[in-house]
């Protein structure tokens, strides 16, 4: 078997969770909300670093319920008996975390919760829900800060698409972090690494090869973004290091941060085809092309087309398509890319 990209991804993934999805008893209600997902998958190739922030600002376990009301124009977390307002404390353990919160690379938090939930929390003014559109008190924060960090709720990762999505932007995440860090098998200088903003870990062709490799990922998720990438690594060499890691670290995010289509990874797939076609005979090259074909159509998941370019560049040593990261993005027993594409 050739090297994969999950083989020689670089550092392990650092993921912020909100303590209660790992087991933590630390709900209101003296319980957890353990996701198996989380413990039972992903915990063999992460590293977890768990925050309750209720927990943090003092709350006792159990406690009275929080919830959000909406008070001149601007939602507050609100003690539903005491009456006392929990915001400032929830928004200030974001702030308290930041330095390490800027070296995670993806982060889920409990959902329905009025300190970790991200997206639609009921918002109240008095007795009357006025709004479902709430995000809770320490991920508002914690999304302010870094924006750049991929972050989920728990909720969602139940959803196929939406978990492999952020699986992989996750690992991404780490790669480039080790890149820019000097200890993803990059650096093109033995102990290249901690070096300062004059004396950077990395160096342009360092870039250029990780760009490379990330190419069909890229692609995938937005071709523009993957221009646009490519114009700030073009220029890396002539631009302060410091701001060609600010800048690139920004367009990848955001182009990850784009969802991929059935369109655009059969696109990919192509690409990859290209690589191998003049290695196969017609036989292979059509079975191959059935299956991107299939994979479009919405009958066979992603991971059968992915599979038979992984085997025949492996068989052919074709290495540029084998050490793309897009078919191997995230570690394979994760079970990922194995439900069929959406109509």
């Amino acid at each position: 078997m050739g090297i994969h990209a999950d083989e020689h991804a670089g550092a392990r993934p650092r993921v912020g969770a909100s303590s209660c999805l790992l087991g933590a008893p630390v709900r209101y209600n003296g319980g957890h909300s353990r996701d198996r997902f989380l413990t039972d998958l992903l915990d063999r190739h992460v590293d977890w670093v768990p925050v309750c922030p209720e927990a943090e600002i003092g709350l006792g376990v159990p406690r009275e319920t929080l919830r959000l009301e909406r008070a001149g124009g601007e939602d507050r977390v609100v003690a539903t008996r005491s009456r006392t307002d929990r915001t400032d404390e929830l928004r200030a353990v974001a702030d308290r975390h930041s330095r390490s919160l800027s070296r995670l690379d993806g982060y889920v938090l409990k959902n329905k919760s009025p300190s970790c939930g991200l997206f639609g929390l009921p918002v109240f003014e008095g007795e009357n829900r006025v709004g479902g559109r709430g995000r809770g008190a320490f991920a508002a924060r914690l999304t302010e800060l870094h924006p750049d960090l991929p972050v989920e709720e728990q909720g969602r990762l139940s959803d196929p698409g939406l978990r492999e999505h952020f699986v992989e932007r996750v690992f991404a995440h780490a790669r480039l972090r080790a890149l820019f860090a000097g200890d993803a098998g990059n650096a093109s200088e033995p102990g290249a690494g901690g070096g300062e903003a004059d004396d950077p870990a990395w160096r342009p062709r360092d870039l250029v090869d990780f760009h490379s490799r990330h190419k069909l990922q890229l692609m995938a998720h937005a071709p523009e973004g993957y221009r646009a990438t490519g114009r700030i690594v073009a220029d890396a060499g002539t631009r302060p290091p410091a701001a060609v890691e600010r800048d690139y670290t920004a367009a990848f995010t955001r182009t990850l941060a784009r969802p991929t289509t059935p369109g655009r990874n059969a696109n990919a797939l192509q690409h990859a085809f290209g690589m191998v076609s003049g290695q196969l005979d017609d036989a292979r090259r059509r079975d191959l092309l059935d299956a991107i074909d299939r994979y479009r159509d919405g009958l066979v998941p992603l991971n059968v087309p992915v599979a038979l370019i992984r085997h025949h560049c492996d068989a052919e040593n074709v290495a540029w398509a084998r050490e793309q990261t897009y078919l191997a993005p995230f570690p394979a027993d994760l079970r990922l890319r194995n439900a069929l594409a959406a109509s």
